[in-house]
């Protein structure tokens, strides 16, 4: 069934796949292996709705936050798609569901780049009482995190769960019986967060507008 669809698929699908592709390109600093697949018929896309679309690609930097693998799912898209110069605009803000893996590499240079660091800072300060993060590892199904007081140069690993609940994330220090929510937009709703094989997965909902 799925062969017959990829057969058939027509010139304007395809067409409005190349103008995705292009909008997700452009909001992204490196994007690799970009798949779009467009589950629709002209009838619908001639109308403005997208039945359904699967978004997948590989090695992402997304404004300095590095994921390994993404899949993206989304249902009943409506769409402003002008077929004399492809320009392509979503009308309503379309729900997606996504799947993120990330390696503790991409972990690591997500907390100690320029534009996220402060969130490392912030585990270290609130849940393990040091000045700042210096590494990040994957080991056991925890986070182990290796922090540092700049002015005793003291440098303390802790290992720390992760967690999802009501939406939001947490990071739960047992030996010192801490718990503090990680930073996240209000649109995006976390459905579980999981490790394993030394990724991080993370199942989720969010709003989208271009």
């Amino acid at each position: 069934m799925i062969a017959k669809w990829i057969k058939e698929k027509g010139i304007l699908t395809k067409l409005l796949e190349k103008g995705i592709k292009f909008l997700v390109i452009k909001e992204c600093k490196k994007i690799r292996n970009l798949k779009i697949d467009i589950i629709s018929t002209s009838t619908q896309i001639f109308k403005g709705v997208i039945q359904k679309i699967n978004i997948s690609a590989e090695d992402i930097n997304y404004k300095d936050l590095f994921f390994d693998e993404l899949q993206i799912e989304a249902d009943n898209l409506k769409i402003n798609f002008i077929l004399t110069t492809k320009e392509l605009k979503f009308t309503n803000d379309p729900l997606i569901k996504f799947k993120i893996s990330l390696t503790q590499s991409s972990l690591r240079k997500i907390l100690l780049s320029k534009n996220w660091h402060w969130i490392g800072d912030k585990i270290s300060k609130e849940i393990l009482n040091q000045e700042k993060l210096i590494d990040i590892k994957i080991r056991n199904g925890q986070l182990l995190i290796k922090t540092s007081k700049d002015d005793i140069n003291i440098i303390k690993e802790q290992h720390i769960n992760v967690t999802a609940e009501k939406g939001k994330v947490y990071l739960n220090n047992e030996a010192y019986n801490k718990i503090i929510e990680i930073p996240v937009e209000d649109k995006i709703y976390i459905k579980k967060i999981y490790i394993e094989n030394k990724l991080i997965n993370i199942f989720a909902s969010s709003s989208i507008s271009f």
